[in-house]
């Protein structure tokens, strides 16, 4: 990238990638006022910065003048090996959960406090989401992210609880205690079911996606409108699924991070 660097102690690359980072705090997309905040550089920095990122495609910019990760930023975080893995290997088995139930689809990893969605389906007429491929949202009010959160190093779980349990809609669940209760059900029962925590109106049924080691690499879920919510129907069905895909992923040898792997992250059972 060009340009002098005016800011001693900071290279190009760092500010550029301080940028970037914003995108992992929060929002999917960002004002030229967010990410100055975010990354703490001046506003022209961020502007030339910014302006060569979305030249390369690591950013694009809407009508609105917000910012957003680009897609040639998306399709290299996807094309990382394990993940690239799992989603082939998910894909048929998400088909077939799409064409049993009509529904959005979702495939998510663990990613730092995040879920990261690295595959969906989104049904015609199924009840719109908020979630995109390589977005990430928070883990306690998702139910991939409740998943993934509950089968998580138990740091990880006092690390999201002490940088606050943000209210996304008057159901999300706000209690520490009552989140950790939850995730101890989530943990005996195998199967997460959230009502309308993101978003007014929708129900997720999500389960874990186990890999080799009996390490949980992922998790998956549907996504429905809350009055149609067959929950007798949909668990069976998001459990089949996600048994399918880590019966592959053992297979295959997926692990989980390694970072992951050091705390309790195992589900022996």
């Amino acid at each position: 990238m060009a340009g002098n660097n005016r800011e001693p102690g900071r290279s190009v690359l760092s500010k550029a990638l301080a940028i970037l980072d914003a995108f992992a705090q929060g929002p999917q997309r960002l004002t030229l006022t967010d990410l100055v905040r975010h990354s703490g550089l001046p506003q022209a920095t961020v502007h030339r910065l910014a302006g060569e990122l979305q030249a390369w495609g690591a950013l694009e910019r809407d009508d609105k003048g917000r910012y957003a990760i680009g897609a040639r930023l998306w399709r290299l975080g996807i094309a990382a090996p394990g993940r690239q893995g799992l989603r082939e290997l998910a894909l048929p088995y998400m088909q077939d959960l799409y064409a049993a139930t009509h529904e959005n689809v979702q495939l998510a990893v663990l990613e730092g406090d995040q879920a990261l969605y690295v595959e969906h389906i989104k049904g015609h007429e199924a009840v719109p989401i908020v979630t995109e491929v390589g977005g990430g949202l928070p883990l306690h009010a998702t139910g991939v992210g409740k998943v993934l959160l509950a089968y998580a190093d138990p740091a990880l779980v006092r690390e999201v609880i002490s940088h606050g349990l943000r209210s996304m809609t008057p159901y999300t669940v706000v209690m520490p205690g009552r989140l950790v209760r939850q995730l101890e059900r989530i943990r005996a029962a195998g199967i997460a079911v959230t009502r309308e925590e993101m978003l007014l109106g929708t129900v997720s049924v999500a389960a874990p996606i186990f890999g080799a080691g009996r390490e949980v690499v992922a998790a998956l879920s549907v996504v429905v409108r809350s009055g149609q919510a067959e929950l007798r129907r949909l668990e069976p069905a998001v459990r089949t699924a996600a048994a399918g895909i880590s019966r592959e992923a053992a297979r295959a040898g997926l692990r989980a991070p390694a970072e992951a792997r050091a705390g309790r992250a195992r589900a022996a059972r």
